[in-house]
């Protein structure tokens, strides 16, 4: 067993399901696969394809990260059930990471995350100094408590962000997963509350096709 600890990262709150494998910072194994749906079926086949790619087991992993969103709530919970399980099972930490937060990773100063949220709406937060909460926008309708001196846009529409804000836009510092991985390496060990779905929107009326998983309270 590696002696850094290995962190599994995934997220399936988009259109896509993504995983990555870490020993500490270093990127063992990483898959990105766009689907619209299936993922609550490819998920698992792709994390065991990731550690078998590294030569790992389960009972290896120290930790594991889970993208809470905000995004598809039948995606979101899927990856978060499958967290909350896993951790339960081999007896190891679980950390749920936004994609804010996974957008944010490994740039400094003051940083605007934008997630494009249905109907040309979008989910945003300011982190760094003076973070704020997460809000829902109509389009890049910046809220004035969001804007800070210095201010790096980052995610989806950043370059047309930055240009109505007189700021510089950025790419993610490090693909979604990978960065979901690296910010449950870094807090794996401050007791995390267990992984729960961010959502900033009500549901449609119109439930889905396909009925999303219960997640199971283990108390």
């Amino acid at each position: 067993m590696p002696r850094d600890p290995l962190v599994l990262g995934f997220d399936t709150s988009a259109a896509h399901c993504a995983a990555a494998l870490l020993c500490g910072e270093r990127v063992l194994a990483r898959a990105e696969e766009d689907m619209g749906r299936g993922q609550a079926e490819r998920l698992m086949p792709m994390l065991e394809e990731l550690l078998s790619e590294a030569g790992v087991t389960w009972s290896d992993l120290g930790a594991i990260g889970v993208g809470v969103g905000p995004g598809n709530f039948t995606g979101i919970r899927i990856a978060v059930s499958a967290a909350r399980g896993l951790a339960m099972s081999l007896g190891i930490p679980a950390v749920g990471v936004s994609s804010f937060e996974a957008l944010a990773e490994g740039r400094d100063g003051p940083v605007l995350a934008i997630v494009a949220a249905p109907r040309g709406m979008s989910y945003m937060q300011l982190l760094g100094d003076h973070a704020t909460g997460p809000d829902l926008v109509e389009g890049l309708a910046v809220p004035a408590q969001m804007r800070a001196p210095g201010l790096t846009c980052i995610g989806a529409q950043a370059e047309e962000a930055a240009q109505n804000l007189g700021a510089s836009a950025a790419a993610p510092a490090h693909p979604l997963a990978v960065a979901i991985a690296r910010v449950a390496l870094a807090r794996r060990n401050d007791r995390p509350a267990r992984p729960a779905p961010l959502y900033l929107r009500a549901a449609d009326a119109a439930p889905a096709a396909d009925q999303p998983p219960v997640i199971l309270d283990d108390a």
